[in-house]
Order: structure tokens, then C-alpha cells, then sequence
């Protein structure tokens, strides 16, 4: 065997000597009264700092979520600035002259032969069809966000949970549209849902807006796994929808 190779096989056995000799140390430390009492003080600072930490985790997820909400806002606003600009900055120049009718002219002002212009009346159009309203679900607010039970959000943030919200009421407004829509307009993918939806409503769920899984699944990208369930308990003690079981079915009802 080389000189080199016995050197570096004696220095290995000399570092685990080492470690050895190191956690005999640590381990006698820790059966001492006085330094007992401090090792259980540092691992008790440790589980503090490591909550600082996860807490600290939350809130830097949180700004940066609002900080990319905040700079898509303010793209749209620059393009809608920029929309105006153009609009100012290309008005027409001939508008439609207002017209002057007869009650407003005086007769003092008009020559003897000069008639007063009569408006025309427009003709009467019918008033548009007045459009059903479908109920949304309101938004979390940053109170109710902090009033939730830590245990029950979890690493969920405030963002998540609203953006859950806005899935839902894509699904609702999808769904509603379809049972709003004239049956002989409906295309035969339309007729299907709707006849499944009447098919799922049941007297607790008569006059109120709901979902169901399958909804969720036919107009959002949510998944429908162990999270959103989590996410469904967190809308529930926010009072922002009900459930009405029955027939092996779970309705969300929009509160």
C-alpha cells in the first residue's frame, strides 16, 4: 500500500474517531441538569423561528401575487390611458348639429316668414328584453382571511382562495345561462345539460343558485381533489355557500 493511501485512510479514521468523540460529548451534555435546561429553551426557539419562518413564506407568496395582480392592472390601465389619448386626439370633426325644437325658440327671435324647426320624434323602439340576473359568489375580504383558522388554511393564501371564488362563479353564471337560454336555441350538447340540471334541483334547493361536482368540471379547470375540498370547508365558514345532500348527490348552494 502507498504512503499516500495510508495517510488518507488514517486521517479517515481519525475524522470518524472524531465525530464519535463529538457525540459522546453532545450526548453527556445533554443528560447535565443546568444544560438540559437550555437545549429544551433552544429547541423551543426553534420551533418559534420555524413558524416565523412558514408565516414569513405565506406573506412573500401573498406579495407576490399582489404585486403580478397589481402590474396587470396597471398594463390595462396604460392601455386604456393610451385608447383615450387616441380618442381626444382624433376627434371627428363633424358631429351632429343639435337640433333647436319650437318650445325653445322664442318668437321674438324668428323673422315673420322664418319657421321654427320641429324635432322629429325618433320612433319608438321596444324595450330590450330584460336579462335575469345570476347570483355570484362575493369575494373574500382580508378580514375574513384573517379571521379563518389557521389549521383550516393551512399554506392557503388570500389570492388562492378568491381565485377558487371566481372559478366558481364562471361555473354558476355557465350553468344559469344555459337554464335562462330559450330550450329551442339550445344546441343538442346545451339540451343535455339542461335536462341534467332540472334533473339535480330538488325542493331545499328550489329558487337558490348551485353546483355541483360535475359543473365544476364541465366549465372550470379546477381540480376536484382533497385542496378544493379543503378550499369548499374555508367557504363554508365563510358562510359563502351551503351544501344540500341527497340522491348520492352534493349541491353547492350559493349563499
Amino acid at each position: 500500500m502507498a504512503s499516500s493511501d495510508l495517510e488518507q485512510l488514517c486521517a479517515h479514521v481519525n475524522e470518524k474517531i472524531g465525530n464519535i468523540k463529538k457525540t459522546l460529548s453532545l450526548r453527556n451534555c445533554g443528560q447535565e441538569p443546568t444544560l438540559k435546561t437550555i437545549l429544551n429553551k433552544i429547541g423551543d426557539e426553534i420551533i418559534v423561528v420555524n413558524e416565523l419562518l412558514n408565516k414569513l413564506e405565506l406573506e412573500i407568496e401573498y406579495q407576490e401575487q399582489t404585486n403580478s395582480s397589481l402590474k396587470e392592472l396597471c398594463e390595462s390601465l396604460e392601455e386604456d390611458y393610451k385608447d383615450v389619448e387616441h380618442l381626444r386626439e382624433n376627434i371627428p370633426s363633424h358631429l351632429p348639429q343639435v337640433t333647436v325644437t319650437q318650445s325653445s325658440v322664442k318668437g321674438s327671435d324668428l323673422g315673420p316668414e322664418e319657421p321654427a324647426k320641429v324635432e322629429e320624434r325618433a320612433p319608438i323602439k321596444k324595450p330590450p328584453k330584460e336579462q335575469r340576473s345570476i347570483k355570484e359568489m362575493p369575494f373574500i375580504t382580508c378580514d375574513e382571511f384573517n379571521g379563518i383558522p389557521a389549521y383550516m388554511k393551512s399554506r392557503l393564501t388570500y389570492c388562492q382562495i378568491n381565485d377558487v371564488i371566481k372559478e366558481i362563479n364562471k361555473a354558476v353564471i355557465s350553468k344559469y345561462k344555459i337554464l335562462h337560454q330559450p330550450k329551442k336555441s339550445m344546441n343538442s350538447v346545451a339540451r343535455n345539460l339542461y335536462h341534467r340540471f332540472i334533473d339535480e334541483e330538488t325542493k331545499d334547493t328550489k329558487g337558490h343558485y348551485f353546483i355541483v361536482e360535475a359543473d365544476i368540471k364541465e366549465f372550470t379547470t379546477l381540480k376536484v381533489d382533497k385542496k378544493f375540498h379543503v378550499l369548499l370547508n374555508i367557504l363554508r365558514h365563510c358562510r359563502r355557500l351551503s351544501e344540500v345532500r341527497g340522491g348520492g348527490l352534493t349541491r353547492y348552494v350559493i349563499t
